[in-house]
């Protein structure tokens, strides 16, 4: 048998040629989509000298807005300690010109008398009352007995007194004891009923020696807050 003879070289030339460009085309393609993407752009130092600086400028607000709330809440102490020192004083000066009248030379000489009378109210219809008792008439003379108080007003449309017994809601209740020399606060609570409207309350003293003292001060006069002026 003859054998065939060799294939000529001449035909693996076209498949060689289109794996080459398939290769190129490839290659071409990458190229382009990679030409399509921006670089990341790098960090420059002038960039991070800026980032600093932004860093460096919000630590400064926020240690400045600390330092001024802390400013702020250093000044409202100190105006509300001021505010009391001056009530203080108010109340100081107060009780050196009521002492002056009371034990100074040219005071007037008074025996036992009611100076002045609070009430504050307190839960439900309770009120507490503090009453400020005086005598410079007898010096060194001591004043004691019992203090009693009385509300008269109206209800549902007509007069009404209560005695101390009432407003202390006990049979034969005693009065607050006192004994002093030249003044002395009496306090004690007094009772008020319901659908009562409170016109004038007054001080009754009755001293172990000597007659009875009374005096009447309105409702307003009484219940006045402390350092209002009077109208």
């Amino acid at each position: 048998m003859t054998p065939s003879p060799p294939a000529p070289r001449s035909s693996f030339l076209p498949a060689a040629t289109v794996a080459v460009s398939l290769l190129f085309g490839a290659w071409g393609v990458w190229r382009v989509s990679s030409a399509d993407e921006p670089p990341p752009a790098p960090a420059t130092q002038h960039t991070r000298a800026q980032a600093a600086e932004l860093e460096r400028l919000r630590q400064q607000v926020t240690t400045l807005t600390r330092s001024d709330q802390i400013s702020r809440d250093a000044n409202r102490d100190l105006q509300a300690t001021l505010a009391e020192r001056e009530e203080e004083i108010a109340g100081l000066r107060a009780d050196v010109a009521f002492y002056e009248r009371l034990v100074g030379a040219t005071s007037q000489r008074r025996g036992l008398n009611v100076h002045a009378l609070r009430l504050v109210p307190q839960a439900a219809n309770a009120w507490h009352f503090t009453s400020t008792l005086t005598q410079n008439l007898n010096r060194g003379a001591v004043s004691s007995g019992r203090l009693m108080l009385a509300v008269e007003g109206t209800r549902n449309g007509r007069l009404q007194r209560l005695e101390w017994s009432d407003l202390r809601q006990q049979d034969r209740a005693p009065g607050e004891a006192f004994s002093f020399r030249y003044f002395q606060q009496v306090e004690g609570d007094v009772f008020l009923p319901a659908g009562l409207t409170p016109v004038r309350v007054t001080v009754r003293l009755v001293p172990r020696s000597g007659a009875a003292v009374e005096q009447s001060f309105t409702w307003a006069e009484a219940t006045r807050p402390a350092g209002a002026a009077v109208p």
